[in-house]
């Protein structure tokens, strides 16, 4: 009997995993219908507490925006960063050539110039200063239906409620943002990067 209970409770747990996961990918292909066309999202996951978005936008590449040099930014942005350069070792054991701003709450943004592009490239970065802004207007301290918002025309409010984590990825998965929410605020934006340097 107690084996016959057992099955029953395995398939049972089985069954309603599976069931969530449709949940989770019907949801994510409700979210797309929603997508604003100028982040060319291709794909949308939904895992737990954490939505992934997969977009195709120059955006994703250049948060900051799109800068000759670093300088240029810091200017722009007239906010008081401090400046650390020096070499980061990276993927292959290259050794590139890092500029890291730092801002005052802890936040910063590691960058490089890419001889290939001639632009600043993002490496890594923490915003939790709600002063520093991104290129789309995103900025920490936000709500989360705001942030949404930027990336979506509308959508079920019950869809994000759980969402304590957004990500959004380029099309190859080798950059994006992290945005992290605590309630319903935005609490901080993570920016990291795969590339391999040069």
């Amino acid at each position: 009997m107690k084996k016959v209970l057992l099955l029953v409770a395995l398939t049972l747990s089985v069954l309603a995993m599976q069931a969530q996961e449709v949940s989770s990918r019907a949801k994510a292909m409700r979210m797309m219908t929603y997508a604003k066309p100028e982040y060319m999202i291709k794909d949308i996951k939904v895992l737990a507490d954490t939505m992934i978005v997969y977009s195709l936008a120059d955006y994703v590449i250049y948060p900051i925006g799109k800068w000759e040099n670093v300088e240029q930014y810091i200017t722009n942005t007239q906010l008081q960063w401090y400046r650390e350069s020096g070499y980061k070792n990276f993927f292959d054991s290259m050794s590139v050539s890092v500029n890291t701003l730092r801002h005052l709450d802890g936040s910063y943004l590691d960058m490089y110039r890419s001889i290939t592009t001639g632009r600043v490239e993002m490496i890594a970065g923490r915003i939790t200063d709600p002063e520093v802004v991104l290129e789309n207007g995103l900025h920490a301290g936000m709500s989360k239906d705001d942030v949404f918002k930027v990336f979506f025309k509308r959508f079920p409010k019950s869809y994000v409620a759980d969402v304590a984590v957004l990500k959004v990825i380029s099309g190859a998965g080798e950059v994006g943002q992290i945005y992290t929410f605590r309630g319903k605020k935005l609490r901080h934006i993570g920016i990291i990067s795969k590339y391999k340097y040069y």
